[in-house]
């Protein structure tokens, strides 16, 4: 419970004048104050409690700092306690912590701690570095939005559902996705969070990069249930059980979809959910689409130039055109930029489709040596796991 109400305590303190660092660490000691008294004394309004003791608290830390003597006329204009009011600030928020001079990662990593609740530890395991690295991180990240407030005006527009300044959207939907992303990791789920908040924006904002993105998320959000099996490893999209897919989720997303094609301003997030429709669109594995897969991975790397992108064509053209296709497309990428550094792309994924379309031109023991590489280099415990699984698999084929 503490955990979701984080975003509108939050949001109630720098409506009040807070700036957003000042008010996130006076949440989070409120949060820790509540964790020690409510057990005992559990109040009868938990909201309006957390805000009344966050906003002492950023009082009491106000009048320690000298640099902030200015803010000690607020301590009589504190609100009676009392029922806070019901209003969900969590994608005001968002835009808050997506402020244009953060880049994605630290925007993403400052939006888990502020409003998604995750510890600094949590979100360092899930970007593999140190904690101290990652506290480091948020922390420049929060001196960054300090002091990006929100005019009275800028308030108001976002009230009536403005919320296209420049710069704005596109940080955003860039977070909200990445968001989504990680809402599949952890033991934290924000998935359908993220889904929930795009929804609320695609409902302020005729864009249709936004509804692009919804129905991307709807797209995948769908397969969720067949994603891992019941022992949590991880199950390949081919492999999946697609009548388990949820068909509503599919049918909503194709609507959105087509409508915000038919506008004929195709963005990234567009062409990404439309690869997403043809997967989902299969009935099965093999009456997959491929060709046509890699006409939308082509507007895809025209849009983005993206290395992922460019790697997930080559699985295209395997499958569409054969294995030794894929190799072929695999091959003029890492000619194109020796240096696995410099390519940009995730060194287990790389490896990890060369062992794939390997397998499928019946090289097993070069798939093998390279499931084995990728598995040494996956950043999760899940996809370790896959990839040695997928290793283990080959060696056994060989051996018979």
């Amino acid at each position: 419970m503490l955990r979701s109400l984080t975003p509108s305590v939050l949001g109630i303190l720098v409506r009040r004048g807070a700036d957003f660092a000042a008010a996130e660490d006076a949440v989070q000691e409120a949060l820790v104050e509540a964790v020690r008294v409510w057990p005992a004394d559990p109040p009868r309004d938990a909201k309006g409690w957390l805000v009344t003791v966050a906003w002492r608290k950023f009082l009491d830390a106000s009048r320690a700092d000298a640099a902030r003597r200015r803010r000690e006329d607020l301590v009589e204009e504190e609100p009676a306690p009392g029922p806070a009011p019901a209003v969900d600030d969590t994608l005001q928020l968002y835009f808050l912590c997506a402020h244009p001079s953060l880049t994605p990662s630290s925007a993403v990593a400052l939006t888990l701690r502020a409003v998604g609740g995750l510890t600094t530890r949590q979100i360092a395991q899930a970007y593999l570095v140190p904690e101290a690295t990652m506290a480091q991180r948020i922390s420049r990240a929060k001196r960054t939005v300090s002091g990006v407030g929100v005019s009275p005006a800028r308030a108001k527009s976002r009230a009536r559902g403005r919320f296209d300044q420049p710069g704005d959207v596109a940080t955003v939907l860039r977070v909200l996705y990445l968001v989504f992303n990680e809402g599949y990791s952890g033991d934290v789920d924000l998935a359908a969070e993220a889904i929930r908040l795009t929804r609320q924006l695609a409902a302020a904002i005729d864009h249709p990069e936004v509804a692009g993105l919804l129905a991307l998320m709807l797209l995948h959000h769908a397969r969720r249930a067949t994603r891992t099996a019941p022992d949590g490893s991880l199950v390949p999209l081919a492999e999946q059980d697609r009548g388990r897919w949820d068909t509503a989720s599919i049918a909503e997303g194709v609507e959105i979809l087509q409508a915000a094609l038919a506008r004929d301003r195709l963005g990234e997030f567009q062409a990404q959910a439309a690869i997403a429709a043809l997967h989902a669109d299969a009935p099965t594995a093999e009456e997959t689409d491929w060709v046509q897969i890699v006409e939308w991975y082509d507007e895809l790397a025209r849009l983005t130039d993206s290395p992922v992108v460019r790697l997930n064509r080559a699985v295209a053209v395997g499958e569409a055109d054969g294995p030794r296709a894929g190799l072929a497309a695999l091959a003029a990428l890492n000619d194109s930029s020796p240096s696995s550094s410099s390519r940009g792309y995730p060194i287990p994924r790389h490896t990890a489709v060369a062992a794939y379309l390997h397998e499928r031109d019946g090289d097993l023991a070069t798939a093998a040596r390279l499931y084995a590489e990728a598995a040494h280099e996956a950043p999760n415990l899940a996809e370790r796991d896959h990839l040695t699984r997928q290793a283990a698999r080959l060696h056994a084929r060989r051996r018979r």
